[in-house]
């Protein structure tokens, strides 16, 4: 009796198989025609091709390393500035010990350090991968960002170039110069031109065509004029304008930054409920990620600079707050990123979570500003 049934799920169990079989057949083949084609060609032609290959090869092997090996990668890396034992703010001339006869020196900018550091964790402790030739080339020609693979690291660094690039701005604008009216710092200005290229240019491009200066080299020129300038700076030949206003004004476009993000989160999770198959959830989130990444540094860096106004205006508390809370979000680094539905009870949300956190913080910044602003 149970020979029907045993029969009916054998040949369902054949007719996957071939179907298996199918599908890798047709996969396999247009290799196997080009396997075929390649044993009948000419030496130098075998040559040729066989060179270019294992240079393809060897370009997807670096492309792989490079995008899954995230060196330096550390939640917690203000701790190594020490930003609590000093005791002077950004530009403020510090006063040499009574009958000393050393040069006038000035406190360093934090925001400076911070932000020199995070373009060096970007370019130079890892490889640039936007601009990378085998992330513009994409996955048989689409976009990596439209697949499930390589694409976290870059969302990453570009979600942290954002913010890189908000601070570089705003130092040429309000914190490098007197009262917006003193004349800009030309090294402040170089590094804004050269961290705000564009952010995808190889070796060569076809618009214009020719030859180019890649990406990452235009950052390290920006990590090399922000390092000018902080040593400017600390010999007091530089200007750091310290002042409340200008921390109101930081503050406000750091939240402006952050609440774009937000926006870019929440039109994902809505539009969008496919759960772990959501192939771009996972660019939006690390891109939210590596933002809130380098801000969390630089809001610590800020506090250093503005430390004489933060404590006169009794921030302390509300500041150590925005701090946590930038750290708590930094928690969230699941393996896969999922975007369900927020009542869903399978499928994790995690562009909601995520967010939840960039609003939280944001609202933080919004408060620091409404105080500092009476």
């Amino acid at each position: 009796m149970l020979d029907p049934i045993v029969n009916f799920f054998t040949r369902i169990f054949q007719w996957i198989g071939r179907g298996i079989g199918l599908v890798i057949g047709v996969i396999l083949w247009p290799f196997m025609w080009l396997g075929r084609w390649y044993t009948h060609r000419g030496w130098i032609l075998k040559t040729v091709l066989g060179a270019a290959v294992l240079a393809l090869a060897c370009l997807y092997a670096y492309f792989f390393w490079s995008t899954q090996r995230w060196t330096g990668f550390d939640p917690d890396y203000v701790a190594r500035y020490n930003f609590e034992k000093r005791n002077v703010s950004a530009g403020e001339e510090i006063q040499a010990a009574e009958g000393a006869t050393t040069p006038k020196s000035c406190g360093r900018s934090a925001i400076v350090d911070v932000t020199a550091d995070l373009i060096d964790f970007n370019v130079n402790e890892n490889a640039w991968v936007p601009s990378m030739i085998l992330s513009k080339a994409g996955l048989f020609g689409v976009p990596w960002r439209h697949t499930p693979f390589f694409d976290n690291k870059a969302a990453f660094q570009l979600g942290i170039n954002q913010a890189v690039r908000r601070t570089a701005i705003e130092l040429v604008d309000t914190l490098g110069r007197v009262r917006g009216t003193s004349q800009i710092d030309q090294n402040l200005q170089d590094a804004r031109g050269a961290v705000t290229f564009d952010e995808e240019t190889w070796y060569f491009g076809i618009n214009p065509f020719g030859p180019k200066t890649p990406t990452p080299s235009f950052y390290r020129a920006a990590i090399r004029d922000l390092q000018a300038f902080n040593e400017r700076l600390a010999a007091c030949n530089a200007t750091f304008d310290a002042r409340a206003d200008n921390l109101v004004t930081f503050l406000d476009r750091i939240a402006n930054d952050i609440g774009s993000t937000s926006d870019m989160l929440r039109v994902r999770s809505e539009t969008y409920n496919s759960g772990w198959f959501d192939t771009r959830a996972d660019d939006r989130f690390w891109f939210a990620y590596g933002q809130l990444y380098a801000y969390y540094g630089i809001i610590h860096a800020t506090r250093a600079d503005f430390d004489d106004v933060i404590k006169s205006r009794g921030l302390v508390p509300l500041w150590d707050r925005t701090e946590q809370q930038l750290r708590a979000a930094l928690n969230i680094t699941p393996f896969i990123i999922s975007n369900g539905k927020e009542a869903g009870w399978i499928m994790p949300t995690h562009l909601a979570t995520m967010g939840f956190y960039v609003l939280r913080v944001r609202s933080n910044l919004i408060e620091l500003r409404s105080v500092l602003d009476r």
